[in-house]
């Protein structure tokens, strides 16, 4: 039998610090799989869905946008994968009689990790204004009262309409059908929040907002950077890969400001040598001040122009710069020449916190690699100066070439399970007029041209009093998003909130005056509608789209699928003598779509380009992958019709006295906001969370010592906001750098504080003071 949930918060009085490791997964990371999915599941319920994490048949893991190879071990699933199938997959309930016994102020003292593991909604509910509350619904009611608030919006930009990344492909793509239906593009997404910047700065440089590699790729490469992420916590799988780069002669180096016990050996347990012996991964570790990438990679450039001027040779070419690849694949590289003279190294090693040696010993890699890969995440996306960042990444890699050519390229590692997915199927405020043009004839309406709400943006808005109805598909938009009190107020100034979700957040208790909980189906589950079992698609982050197909007995006979429930909030909204007045709707069938998602596929393979024979090519082991025109014949989709060299003044942050740049991060037993249990073992951080990683010199300087208790406050155009009772922890962080965990420290990011161009939160790059906490 799986054990029962907590009956209490995290106890952080029993916080304890250990030294950290300097090893990932291995035989401890087995050991706690099984104990987590025990404790959960049980054996048999293990069993069934640990074996389909995956697999060809199986389903797709929802614990990150990994891709696999065609072949497949048996357990083809990393620790935290499994921690994820076990909390959606898990026997513990959460039904009317919880919500019977806890009102809504009751669950508003919950932390995060309590909320999460009490288990499964099965019901649907409803808080009615002033009530203490919730009560069970029934769906046609739920619907209704959607519908009825719908019909009472002045105009259809009163509703947002927010998606997590772990939708499938078909219920997003039926989700902006509803929502261009209804007659505005308020789509905001997590990818608001994480990867826009990436987007942003690809789009631009080369034409396409999606890296560029293969896993063959990332194993064939000569020279892989990993900068600004965290493999062996957040994207575990990827650890296996860049084993077998290292086998192959890759050279990896990792740029963090934090060391990373995955990134600096690997013991890898489907192997007998890698749980014995294990694989050392990083060559280089440069241990770089946030937010300092944009001029490491500005000093890397300079670097290569100089050994070019030296009439030096990188591998495999006559000169160090690919100059064929330059004069006929790109523009703008004048402008980049003159950025690039201007910059001084001192500047350079002032913002890196490296020394000019180390630099320059990185450019000497660059120098011997015939194939070179940037891998990164949200390091480098949630700066203001994330997009120009980026841009200099690119402007690296163009230099030698490194686009469109085997072993090389660039490589975003999305989080979410299909965040890249949601945005090919235009889940996305300001898709381009092409998609659009394509929506309306397959569905003869007329969709809106008027760009609608990102994430920062739909909480102003709420904030303000311009939206009256907030929709949430999956995800924990209130833990998720920044300035937490803030989007708390915002959510609260609404007429309803409705979160579709499989587990009880925080967003279900920070509601508006009304409150639907519409619980719906995980990936690990059967999927029955009226013509049989049903499976739905997904795209890594590498542009593979496959099938995925739940195995296990849903965890109530009350839940809908995320297909299901859009379309028959469609079909109560566009159809019958009772439908919303509005100009234009789209014309579907919408309950023969819910019934048959090969359906919903038809309407994909004629709108979005790429899917053609879409419901064949998913018959097939590994589904098929999305054309990416850089990568495939270094074409690329620019005003130019060329890769675009960018010139960027160079950015760094600088600190204040007496004051640090705060980065907010996951800890091992984390997925986004969901908090599977109290540890953070690479990092030594036991049986808590409310701890802040402090430099050591910082820590004396500042006048405090390892393990005293601070209140956290971030200062931002003359405003304080707070997170109080804080453990410092002296750690291996950069002078003037710190780091602690969210979403406890999400209340420390100004709403704001955006990336220029993209709107990301600057989450990386908070700065704050500590304020001692009275004893």
């Amino acid at each position: 039998m799986a054990s029962k949930a907590p009956v209490h918060n995290i106890d952080e009085s029993r916080l304890t610090v250990t030294k950290p490791k300097t090893k990932a997964v291995g035989i401890p990371a087995v050991v706690n799989s099984l104990k987590i999915s025990l404790e959960q599941m049980g054996p048999l319920r293990s069993v069934q869905t640990l074996l389909a994490v995956n697999q060809v048949d199986g389903f797709d893991c929802m614990g990150c946008a990994w891709p696999e190879h065609e072949k497949r071990n048996a357990a083809e699933f990393c620790e935290n994968g499994a921690k994820a199938v076990a909390e959606e997959g898990t026997r513990r309930r959460v039904t009317p009689e919880f919500f019977a016994k806890h009102s809504i102020e009751d669950l508003k003292t919950r932390d995060d990790y309590w909320l999460g593991q009490q288990g499964r909604l099965t019901h649907p509910m409803f808080l009615a204004e002033g009530a203490t509350h919730y009560t069970p619904i029934e769906w046609d009611a739920a619907y209704e009262l959607i519908a009825q608030e719908m019909k009472e919006m002045d105009h259809p930009g009163q509703a947002v309409f927010y998606t997590s990344g772990r939708t499938s492909n078909e219920a997003a793509f039926l989700y902006q059908l509803l929502v261009r239906g209804l007659g505005t593009n308020n789509l905001p997404d997590c990818s608001n929040m994480c990867h826009e910047s990436t987007g942003s700065a690809l789009v631009e440089t080369i034409g396409i907002g999606k890296g560029s590699v293969s896993l063959l790729d990332l194993e064939t490469a000569s020279l892989i950077f990993v900068a600004g992420q965290n493999p062996g916590t957040n994207h575990p799988r990827m650890l296996s890969a860049l084993e077998k780069a290292k086998k192959n002669g890759a050279v990896i180096i990792s740029v963090n400001p934090l060391p990373e016990a995955g990134l600096l050996r690997f013991e890898n347990p489907q192997t007998i040598s890698g749980t014995l012996v294990g694989t050392q991964l990083t060559d280089d570790f440069l241990q770089i001040r946030a937010g300092g990438d944009q001029a490491l990679f500005q000093g890397l450039g300079k670097y290569l122009l100089e050994a070019e001027a030296q009439g030096r040779k990188t591998l495999g070419l006559t000169a160090v710069l690919d100059h064929e690849f330059i004069n006929n694949h790109t523009v703008g590289i004048n402008e980049y020449l003159r950025h690039l003279e201007k910059v001084q190294w001192s500047e350079i090693v002032e913002a890196t916190g490296l020394s000019l040696e180390q630099i320059k010993s990185t450019g000497e890699r660059l120098l011997a690699s015939n194939a070179t890969i940037v891998c990164w995440a949200m390091g480098l996306t949630q700066h203001k100066h994330s997009v120009p960042t980026l841009r200099d990444v690119v402007n690296v890699l163009l230099l030698q070439g490194n686009i469109g050519k085997p072993g090389a390229g660039v490589c975003p590692v999305r989080g979410h399970s299909n965040v890249q997915g949601d945005r090919t199927m235009g889940i996305f405020e300001k898709m381009p007029a092409a998609f659009h043009d394509r929506l309306d004839q397959e569905f003869e309406f007329l969709s809106p041209r008027k760009h609608g709400y990102d994430t920062v943006a739909a909480i102003r808005a709420m904030r303000d009093g311009k939206v009256r109805v907030f929709i949430g598909m999956g995800g924990n938009f209130v833990r998720a998003a920044p300035d937490s009190e803030v989007t708390e107020r915002a959510l609260a100034n609404t007429d309803l909130t409705v979160q579709i979700s499989t587990k009880l957040n925080h967003s279900h208790v920070s509601t508006g005056r009304r409150a639907l909980i519409l619980p719906t189906l995980g990936r690990t589950e059967k999927d029955a509608q009226r013509t049989g079992d049903q499976r739905v698609t997904v795209e890594d982050s590498m542009s593979a789209v496959h099938a995925s197909r739940g195995r296990i007995k849903p965890a109530s006979e009350h839940l809908h699928s995320e297909v299901a429930i859009v379309c028959n909030l469609a079909h109560k909204l566009f159809t019958g003598s009772d439908n919303l007045p509005l100009p234009n709707t789209p014309k579907a069938a919408w309950l023969s779509m819910r019934d048959d998602y090969s359906l919903v596929r038809k309407h994909i393979e004629a709108v979005v380009d790429g899917f053609e024979d879409f419901e064949e090519r998913i018959r097939h082991p590994g589904g098929f992958v999305l054309p990416h025109p850089p990568r495939d014949a270094r074409q690329f989709d620019t005003a130019s019709g060329k890769a675009h060299f960018t010139g960027n003044e160079l950015e760094f942050i600088k600190v204040p006295e007496g004051r640090l740049v705060l980065q907010t991060l996951r800890s091992h037993d984390q997925y986004n906001t969901t908090i599977y249990g109290k540890d953070d073992r690479y990092r030594g951080i036991h049986g808590g969370r409310r701890v802040v990683l402090v430099n050591e010199a910082d820590i004396a300087e500042l006048g405090f010592r390892d393990g005293d208790m601070v209140h956290l406050i971030s200062e931002f155009r003359g405003t304080e906001r707070r997170a109080d009772n804080f453990r410092i922890v002296s750690y291996s962080t950069p002078k003037g750098c710190a780091a602690a965990y969210y979403p406890e420290t999400n209340v420390l990011v100004p709403l704001d504080s955006v990336a220029d161009t993209s709107g990301t939160p600057t989450s990386k790059s908070v700065i704050v003071r500590l304020e001692r906490a009275e004893a």
